[in-house]
């Protein structure tokens, strides 16, 4: 059964882009491209990990962690912040609202999948 990550992003071709690296990868992927749509989908699918983009319309990504964090139902889903804010005071805001990692845009997918297997606890086989 692959592992199921949820991308949350408002630049569509990110998403494509990081969705066929994912699925490339085994994972099953399922996209969200504002902070409400991400926040309805990870309450709605339950996704092993998602990978949240910071500054998006209508909810941030800081917003949308937080209120996750903050639901026991959801509260362990790892979720990595992913953005171009690269300042430590956002970084600091992503510890805040429980982020367990941050990666800064633009990113290296090794490093990306990397991080992903090892918030899954996945072997570095």
């Amino acid at each position: 059964m692959p592992k199921k990550i949820l991308v949350v992003d408002d630049e569509e071709l990110l998403v494509k882009m990081v969705g066929l690296r994912l699925k490339a990868n085994g994972y099953e992927v399922i996209s969200a491209c504002d902070g409400k749509e991400g926040l309805a989908k990870a309450k709605e699918e339950s996704p092993d990990l998602i990978i949240l983009d910071v500054m998006m319309p209508g909810m941030d990504g800081y917003k949308v962690c937080g209120l996750l964090k903050k639901d026991t139902r959801f509260a362990k889903i790892p979720v990595i912040m992913f953005t171009a804010k690269a300042q430590v005071d956002d970084k600091k805001i992503g510890e805040e609202v429980g982020a367990n990692a941050y990666i800064t845009k633009p990113f290296d997918p090794q490093v990306l999948l990397a991080k992903i297997k090892e918030l899954l606890g996945e072997s570095k086989t």
